[in-house]
C-alpha cells in the first residue's frame, strides 16, 4: 500500500493519478474529505481506502506493517493564514508524528516543504542544509514549514529514507478548489475567458517593473514525476528544491495563457493587496543541482509548454488530471 496525505488536494490528487498510470492501485488516500469541490479531484481514480486525517495515526498503528511508502502532502497551505497555533498543529506537529510513525514501522517518507521557507531570498535559493536554519520566511505558513525542516535535520533517528521537497510555484490541473491560492494561470484563464483582460499585481519594488516579478513556475506533472523518482530511488535522504530551475516573469506566464487561448494580449495592473504587500516574494528560482546530482535526469516542462497543456487539455474542458 502507498499512502498519500492531502490526497484530495492539488498535488496529492495529481500524484494519485500518476501512481495509477504506473499501475499502482492499492493507494490509501488521507484527507478531511469535507470539501465537495476538492473531492472531485479523486473521481475515477483507483483507491483502496479513504482515511480521514484525524484518525490517520490510529489507522497507521493498525496497518503500518503493510505500508510501502508515504507521501505526506497534506498541509494548511494558505499563505495568508496567520493563526500560528493552527499552522503549527497541521503543518509542523502533524508531520513530526508521521515522521516518528515512519521510523516505528520502517516506512520511507517524502513530505512537502515549500519555497516559502526562503522568504525574501536574502540567503539565496540553495537547498543546502547549512542554510536552512538561517532562513527567514515572510509569512507564518513559511515559518511552519521551515520549523519542520529544521527539526528534521536535527533528528538522530530518521526513517530509513526520507526527503523533504521545497515546492516552488506549482501550477496545473486539479487546483480548481484553491480559490485565491490557485496559480496565476488559473486566475488568468478565468479573467481572460470572462473579460478578455488580465489584471496583474503592480510592482511595489523599484527593482522590478510591473509584471516583471519573477517566480520559478513548475508544472504539477513534473512535480509528481520527481515524487515517483524518489519512491524508487530510496537513498540520499535530504531536503530538495523542486522547481523548474528557471525564473520567469508573470508577464511571461500571462502572455502564454493568452496565446493558449488564441487571444490578443490585454493586461492591466492593480495594487498588490495590503495584507500581503510587505510579505511578497519578487524573485524565486530553485537551484536544482542537488536533485540532479542524485540521478534525476528528466527535463522540466517549459512554462509555455506547461501552460498550453494545462489550458488546452484541462481548463477549457473543465477536466481533472
Amino acid at each position: 500500500m502507498i499512502v498519500v496525505t492531502g490526497a484530495a488536494g492539488f498535488i496529492g490528487s495529481a500524484l494519485v493519478q500518476r501512481l495509477n498510470e504506473e499501475g499502482y492501485k492499492s493507494i490509501i488516500v488521507v484527507d478531511h474529505f469535507d470539501n465537495s469541490e476538492k473531492n472531485k479531484n479523486l473521481q475515477g481514480k483507483a483507491i483502496q481506502e479513504r482515511v480521514d486525517r484525524d484518525v490517520f495515526f490510529d489507522w497507521l498503528d493498525n496497518n503500518g506493517e503493510q505500508v510501502e511508502f508515504i507521501f505526506h502532502l497534506g498541509a494548511r497551505t494558505d499563505t495568508t493564514e496567520f493563526d500560528l497555533d493552527l499552522l503549527s498543529k497541521l503543518n509542523t506537529e502533524y508531520t513530526k508524528t508521521i515522521w516518528n510513525l515512519c521510523i516505528k514501522y520502517q516506512i520511507p517518507l517524502v513530505y512537502a516543504s515549500s519555497a516559502a521557507t526562503y522568504g525574501g531570498g536574502e540567503n539565496g535559493y540553495d537547498d543546502d542544509h547549512e542554510v536552512i536554519p538561517k532562513l527567514e520566511p515572510l509569512n507564518p505558513y513559511g515559518v511552519s514549514k521551515n520549523e519542520f525542516d529544521k527539526w528534521a535535520l536535527q533528528q538522530s533517528k530518521t526513517p530509513f529514507f526520507w526527503a523533504g521537497l521545497k515546492f516552488f510555484n506549482v501550477y496545473g490541473p486539479n487546483e480548481y478548489h484553491k480559490g485565491r491560492m490557485a496559480s496565476v494561470v488559473l486566475h488568468a484563464f478565468k479573467q481572460i475567458s470572462e473579460t478578455g483582460q488580465m489584471k496583474l499585481f503592480r510592482s511595489h519594488n523599484p527593482d522590478y517593473k510591473d509584471g516583471g516579478q519573477m517566480r520559478d513556475f513548475v508544472y504539477v506533472k513534473d512535480v509528481v514525476d520527481v515524487c515517483l523518482f524518489l519512491m524508487h530511488h530510496r537513498k540520499d535522504s535530504a531536503i530538495y528544491n523542486l522547481g523548474s530551475g528557471k525564473a520567469r516573469t508573470f508577464l511571461d506566464l500571462t502572455n502564454a495563457t493568452f496565446k493558449a487561448l488564441d487571444k490578443s494580449e490585454n493586461i492591466d495592473f492593480i495594487d498588490t493587496p495590503i495584507d500581503i504587500r510587505d510579505k511578497y516574494q519578487y524573485f524565486t528560482e530553485a537551484n536544482m543541482n542537488k536533485l540532479k546530482g542524485i540521478g534525476y535526469t528528466k527535463e522540466f516542462t517549459t512554462l509555455e509548454e506547461g501552460v498550453k497543456d494545462y489550458v488546452s487539455n484541462y481548463l477549457i474542458h473543465g477536466k481533472h488530471y
